[in-house]
């Protein structure tokens, strides 16, 4: 392998303590892992140090050892590309009022559907949400329906799947199954 290093495969002893890393968000002492792991404290060090040294050598993630646990960090050399994503994220990141989800269950529910059908639905006008539901990516314009004026058509789109999880918009549930659900948190006292 010409310029690279041997990749190491990690034993299960140190799969399993990356594994406790990801999830953790405070560092994780040795009793910690010990609690969990059931071994002895020598072994889960053999472990960490193995892991610190698989991570300085070409990761993105690095080990260190602060306020008397471990915790995984990203390595400081990718801190631009970190900052980059994160603002990116941050503007993806979407808070709709109640009127924008109101809307977007209206076009889930009937896609396709034109501006008016969803306003006599709702009962309001709804040309703001329409544009900001667009601008944030979860609806799209579908063409043109049939009739006066042929009026825009809407859509939710993958984003709309992939936020709300759904695979495709038939796992939506019913309105049956929502009334089941509604009257399971009225008796609950759920709101």
């Amino acid at each position: 392998m010409s310029g690279s290093s041997a990749v190491k495969n990690l034993t299960e002893i140190e799969m399993k303590i990356e594994a406790i890393l990801f999830v953790a968000s405070q560092p994780v002492t040795l009793k910690e892992f010990n609690e969990v792991l059931s071994l002895k404290n020598r072994e889960i060090a053999q472990a960490l140090q193995n892991l610190q040294v698989h991570y300085d050598i070409g990761h993105g993630l690095s080990l260190k050892k602060i306020s008397g646990g471990w915790k995984l960090f990203t390595d400081p050399s990718l801190n631009e590309i970190l900052s980059v994503f994160r603002d990116t994220s941050e503007r993806q990141h979407v808070r709709l009022s109640k009127a924008a989800v109101e809307s977007l269950a209206v076009i889930a529910y009937n896609e396709p559907v034109t501006r008016s059908e969803i306003e006599e639905i709702r009962g309001v006008r709804c040309e703001r949400v329409i544009e900001t539901l667009l601008s944030h990516g979860l609806i799209r314009i579908a063409g043109r329906g049939k009739g006066t004026g042929s009026p825009l058509l809407y859509r939710t789109t993958p984003d709309f799947l992939d936020i709300f999880g759904l695979d495709s918009i038939s796992e939506l549930p019913t309105l049956d199954e929502l009334k089941d659900l509604s009257a399971e948190f009225s008796l609950t006292g759920v709101e």
